[in-house]
């Protein structure tokens, strides 16, 4: 298999194991107790390490981004020094990733017995959890691409799991900050789900955040750093620090 065919694999299978992990964990939490924010903490706890590992697990191979708004902060900034993902590149990881999130919801499902497609109801929306999802996507590209610019990319996979797992319970919309992830949410009518009505307000929410922590972090860390990056987004490191 080709390396351009491996990295596109390795987004969609790890795009939809992370989904299944969001899913199925909820799924299990509604049926192992009542409480709502029970729920939540089992969802979140199993999320956060499931991310870690799956950016373990990929990160070697297509820098695990799992997420469009990684993969075009990673274009945008690569196309200051030549580096980064090409445009065709972009493309191809949104694609698989979309692809992989819509497959990860299914697998959850029916993993549950439930059926393989089921659009959720559950309606999110409203100026609070937009804005919500703009500060967790927004604080997810800054650690990311702070981690890499500063060659600490080795601490990513537990720091983002922790980041995400915080990030449910500090935002007031449970941090997606996934356009992939989001609209594989759509597919599961569980604990995870989003209406579809609500995709677009949510998606929207999250480019605002990928242009909120993409100038953030030019202010910050407005050079590139020059060390060899570890297992996350290990693709953005290796383009950026001339080595996800």
């Amino acid at each position: 298999m080709s390396a351009p065919a491996r990295r596109l694999l390795a987004e969609f299978l790890g795009t939809a194991l992370l989904v299944t992990a969001v899913v199925g964990s909820g799924i299990m939490a509604t049926r192992l107790s009542d409480d709502v924010g029970l729920q939540l903490l089992e969802n979140s706890v199993a999320t956060a390490f499931a991310l870690g590992a799956l950016i373990l697990m990929f990160g070697p191979v297509s820098g695990a981004h799992f997420n469009p708004v990684v993969s075009a902060a990673d274009w945008f900034l690569g196309r200051r020094t030549g580096t980064g993902l090409s445009a065709r590149e972009l493309a191809g990881y949104v694609a698989a990733q979309v692809a992989g999130a819509i497959a990860g919801a299914v697998l959850a499902d029916l993993m549950f017995r439930l059926p393989a497609v089921d659009f959720a109801d559950k309606e999110r929306g409203g100026g609070d959890l937009w804005l919500g999802e703009v500060v967790a996507t927004a604080g997810l590209l800054l650690l990311i691409f702070a981690l890499a610019r500063s060659g600490r990319s080795s601490a990513a996979p537990a720091a983002v799991g922790a980041y995400i797992g915080a990030a449910y319970w500090f935002t007031s919309s449970t941090a997606f900050a996934n356009p992939a992830v989001t609209i594989g949410r759509a597919f599961t009518d569980t604990f995870a789900g989003i209406a579809p009505a609500s995709v677009p307000g949510f998606i929207a929410a999250q480019v605002a955040g990928l242009v909120v922590g993409t100038g953030l972090l030019l202010a910050l860390y407005p050079y590139a750093g020059g060390t060899t990056g570890g297992a996350a987004v290990t693709h953005v490191v290796q383009q950026e620090g001339s080595t996800r």
